[in-house]
């Protein structure tokens, strides 16, 4: 179908793909008008999961390039594990639909045509009706002109309407998908025989070797969506790629839900807080995942993280489906009632496969018994699941309830992220440390809300640092082999010290608890800053997979794909953090970065927008002046950093770092200078340098001062 270079586009500096178009469609002036005007139709094509053509120069399509190998090539080491096979054939299934939303068929779908790399991508949407290539003497490929009667496309994967030259439609692809699914679940082609003709024959008459036979591993209900799919006549087929998207959805959520994880695993849902008192929400929550804390102890049980599990909050959700989504056997439930100084906290275990309940209690106490009410729940889950419980019982940070109930109020705060919050957070801690100064995790506490006040840009550095390294200091005397601890000594160092020393700490974190997504994400964080990009891309990865509802797991991955100058990946890990929580502001903020690396302007305004919808604070502002440059909207950058100025002349704190991508933009070398050299008297993070000012800061480093500058923050 022609050869494909990469070339660079020297206009907008940026590397392509290049086709050189076949003889037959260049020297044909009539062929080739009509192959300009189909390539703009499929040029307006725009998914994430569709590769973009730019146009047509020269007798060449130019299209976006593409690094990673092909989904044909990661087949040859074998099949695919089912959760990623689903995963592909659900990317692949949302470019066909999107396709066929726009009148497009692509008639040629197989594994050389997608891209199995960070993101699905699917190739050559389309342009295979339009090719004509003479020599035939493949064995795997068939095409002609698109005259009536004529056979196109590959002959593995065609449909048998297609092989026998009739006219197509989206059923078509359908049936190819269903080849193509196929072929992932078991490693082996539906359809092979010595010779294109004897191949289509297989396709018209022979039905495929049924899937449990040979990829026993596949699911019942997900090899009855690709045997539909393969069905012979379109009409026993799925109709449309909508439908066989659900299909999909709900044979992966059945399987789920039936599957045997590999030894017990539980989820510890919120309780509810049945108290008069509405402000109790706190306790109840609190109290929910200090068992689940506890439960983590556990020898032999896999717990699944605080922040998916409590993102059922709220929710009416049948206990499969939050099984299947979670990937546990069992769920604990229940509901605490305060009145004065009475509790009744009631919990339930339930079988989450066969919708049983195991067992259940009700516990009637004095406040101060809490304690013992945490510690007697764990014990019953470890007898009915028959796993033992590490160090003797719950260990509790403290032992003074007035000051327990203070840090659970300040987590329940520390948890929004917002700046209003953090300081009621604050607060807590601090009134909790007074009833208790030997209470580690309220000191870590404090520490952290300090570090996140701090990067984000709503204190100074001598406001912060000077208390927060009193209270992780304090942490560490106390307890020196907590998680928290660690992972607080981590953010200290990120945000107030050297980025460099972080790694050592959020290490040490991980080991202490390696399901800790936060930990796992902050470390991901760390290698990318240090260029180790392999390992931070491997602990993005499991931070997501350890807490997978957690919004704000995917948009720390996303930050240091980012970092990475990996955008693409960066875009589908801010896809999925929206897609959990569409008003994050973490998620909006990496979105819009991502997409302007993208040059994706629009898209990258309309999400910047949305973030100062939610806060004006200055990095903010900042950042949407940055977004508008890159678009080429120089007045209404210009006008936001007024805004900073005059916000700065009222005696407001605009950190001096934050306008630097906005200058890079516009460049302003002086205005980025004199960035850099107010971050340094400041003492910002050297993180939210990276971050804010895109990755064309490093093209600047050809000014001396700039270097130097860089230098100076980063270590290289």
């Amino acid at each position: 179908m022609g050869e494909v270079y990469r070339a660079m586009d020297t206009r907008l500096g940026r590397e392509v793909a290049m086709k050189v178009l076949p003889a037959a469609v260049a020297r044909d002036p009539e062929r080739l008008a009509r192959f300009k005007r189909e390539a703009r139709v499929l040029a307006a094509l725009n998914h994430p999961n569709i590769a973009t053509i730019f146009g047509v120069e020269d007798e060449a399509l130019v299209m976006e390039l593409i690094e990673g190998e092909t989904l044909g090539e990661r087949i040859k080491a074998g099949a695919i594990p089912v959760e990623d096979a689903v995963h592909i054939a659900q990317e692949i299934a949302a470019a066909l639909e999107y396709a066929h939303q726009h009148g497009v068929v692509h008639r040629d779908l197989k594994p050389a045509n997608v891209k199995a790399a960070e993101r699905v991508k699917v190739l050559d949407f389309g342009l295979a009706k339009v090719h004509e290539v003479e020599d035939q003497s493949s064995d795997a490929t068939i095409t002609s002109a698109t005259q009536a009667g004529m056979i196109l496309g590959t002959a593995a994967y065609m449909s048998p309407e297609q092989a026998s030259g009739l006219p197509v439609d989206a059923r078509s692809d359908i049936f190819s998908f269903g080849v193509l699914l196929y072929e992932m679940l078991s490693g082996r082609r539906a359809f092979s025989e010595d010779t294109p003709i004897s191949t289509i024959g297989a396709v018209l008459h022979k039905e495929p070797r049924p899937l449990h036979e040979i990829a026993p591993q596949v699911p019942s209900e997900l090899e009855s969506v690709v045997t539909r799919c393969m069905a012979k006549k379109p009409v026993e087929r799925y109709q449309n790629m909508p439908d066989v998207r659900e299909a999909l959805k709900k044979a992966a959520t059945r399987a789920a839900a039936t599957a045997e994880p590999d030894g017990p695993s539980l989820a510890v849902l919120p309780f509810a807080n049945l108290s008069a008192d509405k402000e109790n929400e706190y306790f109840s929550d609190g109290l929910a995942e200090e068992i689940l804390i506890a439960l983590s102890q556990m020898k032999g049980l896999r717990v699944a993280a605080r922040s998916s599990s409590f993102s059922f909050k709220g929710k009416q959700a049948e206990p499969g489906e939050i099984a299947s989504k979670l990937n546990v056997g069992h769920i604990l439930d229940g509901s605490v009632r305060r009145a004065g100084n009475r509790v009744r906290v009631t919990v339930q275990l339930v079988d989450a496969r066969r919708c049983i309940p195991l067992w259940s209690d009700r516990y009637d106490r004095q406040m101060e018994d809490i304690f013992e009410v945490q510690d007697e729940i764990a014990r019953a889950i470890a007898a009915q699941l028959q796993v033992t419980l590490g160090g003797g019982g719950v260990k509790q940070a403290t032992q003074n309830v007035e000051a327990y109930e203070l840090y659970l109020k300040g987590r329940h705060y520390l948890n929004q992220r917002l700046a209003s919050t953090m300081r009621l957070a604050i607060q807590c801690f601090e009134q909790a440390i007074q009833m208790d100064p030997n209470f580690p995790l309220a000191y870590a506490g404090l520490a952290d809300c300090y570090a996140i006040l701090r990067v984000y840009g709503f204190i100074r550095h001598e406001e912060g640092q000077g208390r927060a390294l009193a209270a992780v200091t304090k942490a560490k005397a106390l307890e020196p082999n907590s998680a928290e601890v660690n992972a607080s000594l981590g953010l200290y160092a990120f945000y107030f010290g050297r980025w460099q020393d972080s790694g050592a700490h959020f290490e040490r974190a991980v080991q202490l608890n390696p399901r800790s997504s936060l930990a796992q994400g902050y470390l991901a964080l760390y290698l990318a800053m240090a260029r180790k990009r392999d390992e931070a891309v491997a602990r993005a990865r499991t931070s997501c997979q350890a807490d997978p509802l957690n919004p704000y797991a995917y948009a720390l991955a996303a930050c240091a794909f980012q970092i990475l100058k990996e955008a693409e990946g960066g875009l589908s890990l801010t896809e999925k953090a929206l897609e959990l929580q569409p008003d994050f502001l973490f998620g909006l903020w990496m979105q819009g970065l991502v997409l302007t690396e993208l040059e994706r302007h629009e898209e990258a305004v309309l999400a910047l927008e949305k973030v100062i919808g939610i806060s004006r604070a200055p990095i903010f502002v900042a950042l949407v002046a940055m977004g508008y440059a890159r678009a080429g909207r120089k007045e209404d950058a210009l006008r936001l950093l007024r805004e900073l100025e005059e916000r700065r002349d009222r005696g407001e704190f605009v950190p001096q770092w934050s306008p630097a991508g906005a200058m890079i933009e516009l460049g302003d070398v002086e205005g980025l200078r004199n960035a850099l050299k107010g971050a340094l008297a400041e003492s910002n993070p050297a993180f939210g340098i990276r971050l804010l000012a895109t990755h064309r800061l490093d093209d600047y480093r050809s000014d001396p001062e700039v270097d130097r500058l860089l230098k100076q923050f980063f270590g290289y």
